[in-house]
C-alpha cells in the first residue's frame, strides 16, 4: 500500500509545483482543450506522450494499446480516432511505436500468452507480409527492430483506409498521418517519414466515394 499511497502524495506534490509555477495553471487548463495532435501508442508504461515530447498537458490527445496498434473493429481505437478528427479537429494523427516492444516480441514467437493471442494475431499478419526481409535478417533483435518499424508504417496505412480519416481528407485535407518510433534505449523518436494526407498511396479497393 505504500507504492499506491506515494501516487497520491506525488499528486499532491505535482500541484503544488504547477501552482508555484503557475497559480492560473488548472483554471487555464480546464478552460479549454484543443490538441493539435492525437497520439496512437504502445501501453507500455516507459512511453508517456506527453514527457517524451516535452509537451503540457492538454496538446496531446492519446490513445494507447498493446503495440500500437490500428485494427478496424477496434471501436474504442475508432470512437477515439472519430472524437480527434472531427470534433477535436486534430491536424496530426502520430502512430509512434517503440524498439523493445513486448507485443512485437511475442508476436515474433509461437508461443501461447493466452488471449492476448488474438490481438497479436494482428502483428502475426503484418509479419507475414514481409516474412521474405524479416527472415533474411539473422540477429533476432535486430528482425524485432525492423518489424516495430514495418508494423507502425501498417498502422499509419490502416489508419488511412479507414471512413473517419478519408472524410476528413475530403472535406479539409487533414489530418496528416505520420509514423514514429521512440528508441526507449536512448530517448529519441525516429521519424519513419511515412506520412499521409490523401489517398493518393491507398489501394483502390479501400477508397471510398
Amino acid at each position: 500500500m505504500e507504492s499506491y499511497q506515494k501516487l497520491i502524495e506525488n499528486n499532491k506534490n505535482w500541484v503544488k509545483q504547477k501552482l508555484d509555477l503557475d497559480p492560473n495553471f488548472f483554471a487555464d487548463l480546464a478552460s479549454e482543450h484543443k490538441p493539435e495532435f492525437l497520439w496512437i501508442g504502445c501501453s507500455d508504461s516507459r512511453v508517456p506522450a506527453d514527457q517524451i515530447t516535452n509537451t503540457k498537458p492538454g496538446q496531446i490527445f492519446v490513445h494507447r494499446n498493446i503495440a500500437n496498434l490500428v485494427v478496424h473493429t477496434d471501436i474504442n481505437l475508432l470512437s477515439v480516432l472519430h472524437y480527434a478528427v472531427d470534433v477535436l479537429k486534430v491536424k496530426h494523427v502520430i502512430v509512434c511505436g517503440h524498439y523493445e516492444c513486448g507485443g512485437i516480441a511475442a508476436a515474433m514467437s509461437n508461443k501461447s500468452f493466452g488471449f492476448i493471442d488474438n490481438w497479436l494475431t494482428n502483428i502475426k499478419d503484418v509479419y507475414r507480409l514481409y516474412q521474405a526481409e524479416l527472415d533474411a535478417i539473422p540477429s533476432i533483435r535486430e528482425r524485432q527492430r525492423r518489424l516495430v518499424e514495418i508494423s507502425v508504417i501498417e498502422q499509419v496505412n490502416n489508419l488511412s483506409k479507414t471512413s473517419v480519416i478519408q472524410e476528413a481528407w475530403k472535406r479539409n485535407n487533414m489530418p496528416v498521418l505520420h509514423g514514429w518510433v521512440y528508441d526507449v534505449g536512448d530517448g529519441l523518436i525516429h521519424d519513419l517519414n511515412v506520412m499521409r494526407s490523401d489517398t493518393n498511396e491507398v489501394q483502390n479497393i479501400y477508397i471510398f466515394d
